[in-house]
Formats: C-alpha cells, structure tokens, sequence
C-alpha cells in the first residue's frame, strides 16, 4: 500500500526538479541573452578591444587627471561586487562623520583652488557601495582640476561632461547620472 503512494511522489519529484531546476531556468538564461544580449553578459565595457569594466559596478579612479568615483562602502578591496552593501553608518555615527571628512579634505587638498561646493555623492557611498555613476554636479566640480591635469580647456572637458550625462528616465524618474568608467574612457580618447 505504501509502494503505491511513493512511486507517484518520487516520479512527480524528479519531473519537478528536471522542469524548475534544469529547463526552467535554461529557457530563462537563453530568452535572457537573445533578447537582452547586453545585459544578460554583464554590460561590459570595452576599450581598445579589451574589457574595462561593467556600467554597473564602480571602479576606483585615484589619478587626479581622472574623474573619481564616489567612494565605495565595500572593504577591504573597494568596488567589490562580492561584499556589496552599504556601510550602515547612521547620520549621527563618529565613523561616518569621520569618512567624509576624510573624503573632503583629500578632494580639497587634490584641488586647493576649487571653491564650489562639495556634491555629497562624491563623499558619501551608495546603498551597495558599487555606484559607477556620480551626479553632473559631481563631475562639473571635478571638471577643473582633470582639465588642468591634463592641459585641456575647460569647455571641452564640460562639454565631454555634459555629453556622458544620462537623464532620468522618462524626465522624471530618477536624478541625472554620468557613468564615471565611461567618462574617463571619453577622456583618454581625447587627449
């Protein structure tokens, strides 16, 4: 009598398992890369026929004829797509407060002439800690010192800026971003 209720349950097992687990998630991964083949390869970007980066997770940019990127909250290694999260840092914790000081201070010292205003993602990690985009305002506060650095004009670094800047979606969703790898790939291709 029991031979009669396990045979089906067994049966029904193994026919779940090679549906969900196997042609499921097969017929996903192969309608995924037909039709968002991008994406579905990690939107990488190439440079020189070679991989840079990905438009979706950050990159360290410490060379000052570079645009930085906003700090990440991944440790030890930053833009560490294996430790994203953010640093949980409340308003009112001693080591946020510190970091950002530390962060103002090395973007003062890195151009002791720029007197605007410090956009706060250049300070401050993104909820992952992976961001690759910082804000045009972020970029356009940079904008002098990469353009000295690299003995440009100034108009021709903001125009490269205002180029590499993606507007919310639909115009209203979203704030304006500037994928800071393709911006400082724009850069090299110019000077």
């Amino acid at each position: 009598m029991l031979t009669r209720y396990i045979r089906p349950t067994i049966s029904l097992l193994i026919f779940m398992t090679v549906l969900l687990g196997v042609l499921y998630p097969m017929l996903v991964t192969l309608l995924g890369a037909a039709v968002f083949p991008s994406q579905a390869a990690g939107s990488l970007i190439y440079a020189g026929g070679r991989v840079a980066g990905s438009k979706l997770i950050g990159q360290s940019f410490s060379d000052p004829k570079y645009f930085w990127s906003r700090p990440s909250a991944t440790s030890p290694q930053p833009y560490n797509g294996l430790a994203s999260g953010g640093s949980n840092f409340g308003p009112l914790n001693p080591a946020l407060t510190d970091r950002v000081a530390a962060a103002v201070r090395h973007l003062q010292e890195a151009d002791p002439l720029n007197e605007k205003r410090i956009p706060v993602d250049l300070v401050t990690a993104s909820a992952s800690g992976l961001d690759p985009d910082i804000s045009p305002a972020a970029a356009q506060y940079q904008g002098a010192r990469v353009a000295r650095v690299r003995n440009m004009p100034l108009e021709r670094v903001e125009s490269l800026i205002a180029q590499h800047a993606r507007l919310p979606l639909l115009g209203v969703i979203g704030e304006p971003t500037i994928n800071v790898l393709e911006l400082n790939l724009a850069l090299d291709l110019m000077h």
